[in-house]
């Protein structure tokens, strides 16, 4: 298996953690991922895992079985859940505990809900773009109007210009257009997008990047589920597309679903620097965002990213971008 069958990351090594089943039984795993926290036997087959899981996903309360030859603490379930369209609620104070300090040794064991599209947080939508991308941007926005009456659009511009077509598909007021000039700094971007969110939740996207509307409904459910959690930052898979092709860095998480008052740091490859540490963030596995690059970009964008933050520009994600998925 070169894959975690939960997450898709290629981030399988050796791990010493165990679970303690509510019978009493412990079990040590030698495999884990260093993404989502799945634990592994060695001779786990992935196929028939995720089939046992599924099926464990579908009642109202999911037991660890301890003769899977797989094993998640609650924290490791949430995210699992969220791929098969479920949340997950503690059953008990020491549940709410266990998601607040993962990686829990309990085996998970909790209550399970519908992500119902209809029912949640509501989350504005966030794009950073130049100005040569604005026209194509509005272009593209009336596929979100399906989960978000909020839109900002922030240009790499001095001064926001002033013959700006509607975006369709929107109500008048709905969305709105800024400029602040990046000046090589994509975290102090980010975070002046932030502030001119009218929900507490947003959801950012840069212009080369989609998300498909069925993944944008789930939104206001999942922005609860965090907050149900005390998570204020939520990681989507990110799928990398290279001149049509999908590239080898995947799920490329990128934590774009944020409470307003999350603050981001870093001038490239930027991450929300958040009070109380990753705990506070959830993977969410229920839709990817689409990310269209072409080869000339990729080769040029470690090299600017290096030039603005050395030492952060990650040169070896070239290579990576440029080959293509394996699975």
């Amino acid at each position: 298996m070169r894959r975690c069958f939960v997450c898709g990351a290629d981030m399988l090594g050796p791990s010493t953690r165990h679970l303690v089943y509510p019978d009493g039984q412990d079990r040590l795993f030698p495999i884990a991922c260093g993404s989502c926290g799945l634990l592994l036997e060695v001779e786990a087959d992935p196929a028939a895992c995720r089939a046992h899981l599924a099926e464990r996903l579908a009642g109202p309360i999911f037991e660890s079985d301890p003769r899977a030859p797989y094993g998640l603490d609650l924290y490791t379930l949430r995210s699992a859940a969220t791929g098969h369209a479920r949340g997950v609620r503690p059953c008990d104070a020491a549940g709410q505990t266990a998601l607040r300090h993962p990686h829990s040794q309990h085996a998970a064991r909790a209550a399970l809900y519908g992500l119902d599209r209809a029912v949640g947080m509501p989350v504005s939508l966030g794009l950073l773009c130049r100005p040569d991308a604005l026209d194509a941007v509005l272009a593209t926005l009336a596929i979100h109007a399906a989960w978000t009456d909020d839109v900002v659009i922030l240009l790499d511009a001095p001064v926001r210009p002033a013959d700006v077509v509607p975006a369709a598909g929107f109500p008048p007021g709905v969305v709105q257009v800024g400029a602040r000039p990046l000046a090589g700094d994509f975290a102090a971007q980010r975070n002046a997008l932030q502030d001119l969110a009218r929900h507490p939740w947003m959801l950012q996207l840069d212009a080369d990047e989609t998300l498909a509307v069925e993944a944008g409904r789930r939104l206001p459910a999942l922005a609860a589920l965090a907050e149900a959690g005390d998570v204020v930052s939520v990681g989507l898979a990110r799928r990398n597309r290279v001149d049509g092709l999908l590239a080898d860095v995947y799920p490329d998480v990128q934590y774009r679903l944020n409470h307003r008052s999350v603050r981001y740091a870093g001038r490239v490859h930027e991450r929300p620097a958040l009070d109380g540490g990753w705990p506070r963030s959830l993977i969410s596995l229920h839709g990817a965002i689409k990310h269209h690059l072409d080869r000339a970009h990729v080769l040029a964008r470690s090299r600017h990213y290096e030039r603005l933050e050395p030492g952060r520009g990650r040169p070896e994600e070239e290579t990576a971008l440029l080959r293509p998925y394996r699975d």
